[in-house]
């Protein structure tokens, strides 16, 4: 045990600068406990076990975590590595640490498929209990640093395996809740991990130039404080160095080079209070030109993890880029800190700001929780939540909206209510209509048209940056889709019904809940939704439900009175009811792409198991093997007004010549026609073969569409194609 003495020992010096003696016996009682129930178990190093939980508590007592946190930390482990219960801890420690406690445990009784179910479970019953208490997710950011710190001690292979989840999670969710030391070292150890051979090398790479640009950053921090001193005495004027994984995303993502990623002298200004921070900027900006554009203010606008700062870009000595930050004392060490910062033993107030945001993420982290499907796709809306860069727009009425980078109209109208999301139609951007695919920028104002009858579009899932966004529109996906198969289900048992002359009322209560029990679903809407989706024909239904009855609805009328004295040359068949196509029925009916169908042709209805009716033209190719099983058509129509437009594919054959291309696009255009999708298929010296994707209302639009394109003198011919 001599080697815990140390640990021991600066733990207990921690905690005395800031706790009282009551406090520091209650996490030594934490200690003692921990010490019995890991006694005898060891790390992979071959350490004693407990060196790892004190080691935590150690990282959260230089944040000045309170002592029932400290507790916890040292016993973090208890409930997954022993037989200690949460029950057992609440009855020597209070539910406040036993929840906490049991918060950062795993699920280890638990079976899951693969290594990705596991860890996004986890993460989402951690997450969730921290809804509760955030106090758990410092926890366990400790506990991530103190293994990352530890690493070497593992395989190779699980080495990577840690670093990129803490990359990709843990990393991020510090910087969420403001916690920027932490996230620095996790960031390093990470990538250290993760890519030891390019950390190596850019290390090596920073470690020759720094010597290099000594001199110049010790010019420019002198004039800075020399300028800054004579009207504001105490500032502090801190020269910032580059961290190496930040270094590296620059490279990666934006393809700079070595030397463009470096090519910034970063300094920070650090002031009493916040009217300092306006007038340090203005002498800065006096002493060196600012770059146009390049100017935030995050005192005025913070940052969603409670960060605020004033930065600026200007071009100092020799026409180097300065890079400066400025903000007070308590404004720095909430950077540094962030939600820690507010949660010391004697603070522990809810109402700070950065307390305030971090409250308001993990709310949103418990509705993402409650819509999505599995624990795989609520990780996947937790990497997307946790991208870092923001963005900051305004509502008409001047509200601010905070979106993440390459945040879109659809994203800010799901941040403003789900309601004005799901029946978006368009969107103005300082007073211009864009697409809805447009990525917004800071200080841009932004208005929602919507439409009562306007629904979600699937396509938006391709663009969304948000997973707020992306969650309402797939729940709203899922129940329209269950409400219009419901109703497709019910319209199609009405149409068949109705070739007998008979409907579900003239069947009785016990043969209704007969039949459902044969079909195996609980109630009517069920058996609907079955049909509707394919899963079951309306014909066999209805043969279900007559059989079990024994007798077959009559067809009124003279010929069923005396059907029984007709040759069977007379007797009718059931003439199929057919049903109306309007387009407005959604998922549960969808168009062939192969044939693109549009009012005016042919059609008939295939269905499809878990897809609900794909409409196909009566003379598509790629149907006519499906012809012979007669059971899987529905007789379909079009409605004399289809409530929407419909895409077609047009094959042009034009002049290649320049502008011959908008000349024809012009003249869809003027037909008002939406060009959905140009693809020029193949091109020589005279002539390019062009398809276009375009919306028509009909035929007879399309004839007169193709009629336009066919008179211009550039066009060679011009046809419908199918595919």
């Amino acid at each position: 045990m001599d080697r815990l003495s140390p640990i021991r020992t600066r733990l207990w010096e921690k905690l005395g600068a800031y706790m009282d003696d009551s406090q520091i016996q209650f996490v030594f009682r934490a200690y003692q406990f921990a010490a019995r129930a890991h006694e005898g178990q060891t790390r992979q190093s071959g350490i004693p076990y407990i060196c790892h939980p004190l080691a935590v508590a150690e990282i959260l007592a230089d944040l000045h975590l309170d002592a029932k946190t400290i507790s916890a930390a040292i016993m973090h482990d208890i409930i997954e590595d022993t037989e200690i219960s949460k029950h057992e801890l609440a009855q020597h420690f209070g539910n406040d640490v036993a929840d906490m406690v049991d918060g950062v445990s795993k699920l280890a009784q638990v079976k899951f498929n693969n290594q990705m179910e596991k860890e996004a479970t986890n993460l989402r019953k951690m997450l969730m209990a921290m809804t509760q208490d955030v106090r758990i997710i410092i926890i366990k950011l400790g506990d991530r640093l103190h293994n990352m710190r530890t690493l070497a001690a593992l395989k190779p292979e699980k080495q990577r395996r840690i670093a990129r989840e803490t990359l990709d999670i843990y990393a991020p969710i510090a910087n969420r809740l403001g916690m920027n030391e932490l996230r620095l070292e996790l960031e390093k150890l990470g990538f250290m991990y993760l890519y030891p051979d390019r950390y190596r090398v850019l290390s090596e790479a920073v470690d020759r130039v720094r010597g290099n640009r000594r001199d110049i950053i010790e010019r420019i921090e002198t004039e800075l404080q020399e300028n800054l001193r004579e009207n504001i005495p105490h500032v502090k004027v801190l020269g910032r160095q580059k961290h190496l994984y930040s270094l590296y995303k620059k490279m990666r993502f934006k393809h700079l080079n070595f030397g463009e990623v470096l090519d910034v002298y970063a300094f920070r200004i650090i002031v009493n209070d916040v009217m300092e921070c306006y007038q340090a900027l203005g002498i800065i900006h006096s002493l060196y030109n600012p770059i146009p554009g390049k100017f935030k203010d995050y005192i005025a606008l913070p940052k969603s993890n409670g960060y605020q700062s004033l930065h600026t870009i200007l071009v100092g000595p020799h026409g180097v880029p300065i890079e400066v930050q400025i903000r007070t004392r308590e404004m720095d060490k909430i950077s540094e800190h962030g939600l820690a910062a507010h949660w010391s033993y004697k603070q522990g107030n809810d109402h700070s700001g950065a307390q305030r945001r971090a409250r308001e993420w993990l709310r949103q982290l418990l509705e993402n929780q409650k819509m999505a499907g599995t624990p795989t796709e609520f990780l996947e809306n937790i990497k997307i939540d946790l991208f870092p860069d923001e963005v900051y727009v305004f509502t008409p009425k001047g509200r601010v909206i905070t979106l993440p980078y390459g945040a879109t109209p659809i994203d800010f109208a799901y941040a403003i209510h789900s309601q004005v999301g799901n029946h978006c139609v368009s969107a103005l951007v300082d007073h211009e209509e864009v697409s809805l695919a447009t990525q917004l920028i800071s200080g841009q104002q932004v208005e929602i048209i919507t439409d009562e009858n306007s629904r979600p579009d699937p396509n938006w899932l391709n663009f969304v940056a948000t997973a707020r966004a992306r969650n309402q529109i797939r729940h709203a996906l899922k129940t329209l889709e269950k409400d219009e198969v419901i109703a497709l289900g019910k319209k199609l048992m009405q149409t068949t019904l109705k070739q007998y002359h008979t409907s579900l009322h003239e069947f009785g209560r016990k043969q209704i809940q007969s039949l459902l029990k044969e079909m195996h679903v609980e109630n009517i809407e069920a058996l609907y939704e079955k049909i509707g989706s394919g899963r079951v024909l309306a014909p066999i239904v209805c043969r279900i439900l007559f059989e079990n009855n024994d007798t077959r609805p009559q067809k009124k009328g003279f010929r069923n009175m005396l059907g029984h004295l007709l040759p069977g040359w007379l007797k009718s068949k059931p003439r199929p009811e057919a049903l109306t196509i309007q387009g407005t029925e959604g998922m549960a009916i969808r168009f062939a792409g192969c044939c693109q169908p549009i009012p005016g042709d042919p059609i008939r209805g295939l269905i499809t198991s878990g897809r609900g009716i794909v409409v196909h033209t009566d003379d598509c190719k790629n149907v006519k093997a499906a012809k012979k099983d007669k059971g899987a058509w529905v007789s379909v129509r079009w409605d004399e007004q289809p409530k929407r437009e419909f895409p077609v594919t047009i094959r042009t054959y034009i002049n290649n010549k320049r502008g011959t291309l908008a000349t024809v696009a012009a003249a869809i255009s003027e037909m008002e026609a939406n060009i959905e999708n140009v693809e020029i298929q193949q091109k020589n010296a005279k002539i390019s073969t062009t398809e276009f994707t375009i919306s028509v209302k009909n035929r007879q639009h399309l004839a007169q569409i193709i009629r336009h394109v066919r008179n211009l003198d550039c066009v060679r011919q011009v046809f419908r194609i199918k595919h």
